[in-house]
């Protein structure tokens, strides 16, 4: 008959198992007081020189092996660290306490990054400092281990007072010392002639304290040094301590490297996000803009998303929003020069067809694979039309003044970079108070749901909105795009999102006034008295005598180069806007005009009494125009 493990003849007795339990503890602590440096109780007496000899090989080989455990743990917390301070911190935090009792880093300030030659003087800035410190209470119950875990880090306590700055001279001591990149005991000839210099004058370990000095050695070159400092109470460094050191310095260099190369990259990403992007929108005539941008992850803050308000001449503004494949540095550089060239294919007064055209030939040079998408928008305030152009983007979403979305119909054509594409472009109404809202594929599509699922969303989510500022007023702009970002889950950030949002305003009817003028002698003295006559009409007298002298010059000149009718608008808003056009291309540029000159002193006026004026050349010819702002602006 087989006997039952529980029965009493099998159990072994009280004491023996509760030895057993507390056999794991009594290993893990000495593992740790080993790691630490801390001697361990002394073994029992042995019977003879053969067994003492295996007993402190057994306890050599357990040292190394808590050493090597020691040092992979720590190298992997260093790693962890992903900026400078990080990395610094991991280096303390795994050195104090299980390695020393106090631990100085200083840096090179400033860091070299990558080849970049460092500058002179070579100057080490101490980063941070970390000490244990006892309380009284722990300092004198319990064994050494057991106060080692009850140890903590003050990084503000100064065990050793050391100089916050410390400049490496050419050929001293410190400089002999971290050329040769080992690390060296506090004791030898070579650091006790280097540490008074990296502590400060007067400065040095206190006595009875253990040190190590280890250089910190990038891939390139030195950019530091760590101290390693033991009290009276520990264990002195061994020799196999210093390859520790080594270790942990070598780690350490080597992160903040990487850490310094990251910042880096990361500063240029946001530097050419910055440069790629505006810095501000403009304020045309007629319409009310708002934009957002959200980069696909902290770590990728460059994308090749991309958003635009150009002003165009006659007081129209063209709205264009484009995303180029992926989201690199790479795909931002292609947007930069996209966008560079639609800001200029713009000032051309190109149709928008036309435009994304050019765009396409444009992408096909830069490479073959070169593929963006790119939704191209004229807005003509007086009009009250849009004219919409798209080249494989998703369609813009309407928001009427009364609350209803609609997704616009517009032909979606190829992406650009496929080149031989006959883009086309439809023409529709543009309603006071409504509201154009572009965006990327980025706000509509993610994962967990596909690009028609997102519009119908965005396109509920506009109307529900609207529906709370009531039919009669429109939900303000950056409350818009707030608030249509926040329909992103915590999963639908799968790309870069670029939204720009344009309110129409438009100028009404009664505010505009528009002749042709034959090009002869008499148009200035005929453009003159139309004038004044619309200033009457709109309360701006007060204005006349300026205007009349202004629009005098800018026809007179338009006269003078002009084969074809000559045209004079005037627009009414929250200043007088004037626009003269003729069909000569060439530009006016202003001079100084010499005493003994008869001419060339007219856009000398313009300039002194206008707000603001500008020429801009069309493909018909050109407009000059000017602004003029109520008495006193």
């Amino acid at each position: 008959m087989t006997e039952h493990p529980t029965s009493h003849e099998g159990r072994q007795p009280l004491a023996a198992r509760q030895q057993e339990r507390t056999r794991p503890r009594q290993q893990d602590a000495a593992a740790a007081a080993a790691a630490a440096g801390i001697p361990g109780p002394a073994a029992a007496p042995s019977s003879g020189p053969g067994a003492a000899a295996v007993a402190d090989a057994q306890a050599a080989t357990r040292r190394e092996g808590d050493r090597l455990r020691f040092i992979g743990a720590a190298t992997r917390r260093i790693a962890r660290g992903m900026d400078l301070d990080e990395i610094v911190l991991g280096l303390c935090r795994a050195s104090v306490p299980t390695f020393c009792d106090l631990i100085l880093v200083y840096l090179r300030d400033p860091l070299p990054v990558g080849d970049e030659r460092p500058v002179s003087p070579f100057i080490l800035r101490l980063r941070r400092s970390d000490r244990l410190r006892l309380s009284s209470e722990e300092g004198e119950a319990g064994s050494e281990t057991e106060r080692l875990r009850r140890n903590v880090v003050d990084p503000q306590a100064d065990l050793m007072p050391a100089a916050e700055l410390c400049e490496v001279r050419a050929g001293g001591a410190l400089a002999e010392v971290l050329r040769g990149v080992r690390p060296v005991f506090g004791d030898s000839a070579a650091a006790r002639a280097a540490l008074p210099e990296l502590l400060g004058p007067g400065r040095t370990v206190p006595t009875g304290h253990r040190a190590i000095l280890a250089p910190l050695r990038g891939r390139r070159r030195v950019i530091g040094a760590a101290v390693f400092v033991r009290g009276t109470e520990r264990s002195a460094f061994e020799a196999s301590d210093l390859l520790v050191a080594a270790q942990l310095a070598t780690h350490t260099a080597l992160g903040i490297d990487k850490a310094v190369l990251y910042g880096r990259e990361a500063y240029i990403a946001d530097e050419l996000q910055r440069t790629m992007l505006p810095d501000s929108l403009p304020q045309p005539t007629g319409v009310r803009l708002a934009s957002r941008y959200l980069p696909a992850a902290e770590t990728a803050r460059v994308g090749g998303d991309w958003y635009d308000a150009i002003p165009l001449p006659g007081s129209r503004v063209a709205l264009v929003v484009g995303d180029v494949m992926g989201h690199s540095m790479t795909s931002a550089a292609i947007m930069g020069q996209l966008r560079t060239t639609a800001q200029t294919l713009a000032q051309l007064d190109l149709p928008p067809q036309e435009v994304l055209h050019h765009l396409d030939e444009q992408a096909q040079r830069l490479g073959s694979d070169r593929m963006a998408t790119c939704l191209y928008a004229v807005y003509d305030p007086v009009a009250h039309r849009i004219t919409v152009a798209n080249a494989g983007h998703p369609p813009p979403v309407l928001l009427h003044l009364g609350g209803r979305a609609e997704v616009l119909r517009v032909p979606a054509n190829a992406p650009i970079g496929v080149g031989g594409v006959d883009f086309e472009s439809v023409e529709l109404d543009a309603p006071a108070g409504a509201t154009l809202l572009l965006y990327t594929d980025g706000l509509v599509e993610s994962r967990l749901r596909d690009v028609w699922t997102g519009i119908e969303q965005l396109r509920e989510r506009l109307a529900a909105t609207a529906q709370l500022t009531g039919p009669d007023h429109s939900p303000p702009l950056e409350a818009l795009c707030e608030d249509v970002l926040d329909m992103l889950g915590p999963g639908d950030r799968d790309d870069d999102i670029a939204l720009l949002a344009a309110r129409f305003v438009g100028v009404a009817p009664s505010d505009v006034a528009y002749w042709y003028l034959e090009p002869e002698d008499a148009a200035p003295s005929r453009a003159r008295r139309l004038a004044r006559r619309a200033l009457d009409r709109w309360g701006m007298s007060e204005l006349a005598d300026e205007v009349e002298l202004l629009i005098s010059e800018v026809v007179t000149n338009a006269v003078r180069y002009a084969e074809r009718p000559v045209t004079l608008r005037l627009l009414r808003t929250d200043v007088l806007r004037c626009e003269v056009g003729d069909d000569s291309p060439q530009l006016p540029r202003q001079r100084r005009a010499r005493d003994t000159d008869e001419g060339g002193r007219g856009l000398f006026l313009v300039n002194r009494l206008a707000r603001r004026w500008g020429a801009t050349r069309l493909s018909t010819g050109k407009v000059v125009w000017f602004e003029m702002g109520p008495r006193g602006q």
